[in-house]
């Protein structure tokens, strides 16, 4: 079964922490072993793991992508003025895989699960699917 939950972002561009919101789902479900998928729906949104100790390495990631990708490039053809937030968003991924192991999810002491807003604000959806295995 897939469970949705909503992320509402504030800004443009932002990483939400959904860490506690996809184990609770994994708590939902009774999952003792196996693996849950999270999966963005959006074009210009994604997912990532990354460090959740340090704020600086939020800050960090953001500013280099958006020194990467700048939202404004005169050479972007797309009509909708949001380019960069599809580039990024193709550069970080729509899907990530994480091992659950006695009922937890199985990250490294400093990881976290972000939702990476590209082109808020906005609502949007994580679906998220546990697996036994």
């Amino acid at each position: 079964m897939i469970q949705t939950i909503t992320v509402t972002t504030g800004e443009r561009c932002q990483l939400v922490d959904v860490t506690s919101k996809v184990q609770k789902a994994v708590r939902e479900t009774r999952l003792s072993s196996g693996y849950v998928i999270c999966y963005v729906p959006h074009t210009t949104a994604g997912i990532t793991i990354q460090e959740n100790a340090d704020p600086d390495v939020i800050h960090d990631f953001l500013w280099k992508l958006a020194d990467l990708v700048p939202h404004v490039e005169a050479s972007y053809r797309h009509g909708e003025g949001n380019s960069d937030a599809h580039i990024k968003a193709s550069l970080v991924g729509a899907s990530q895989t994480i091992l659950v192991e006695d009922g937890s999810l199985v990250l490294g002491t400093w990881q976290g699960i972000y939702f990476c807003e590209f082109d808020g604000p906005r609502q949007r959806k994580l679906h998220i699917r546990c697996v036994a295995g």
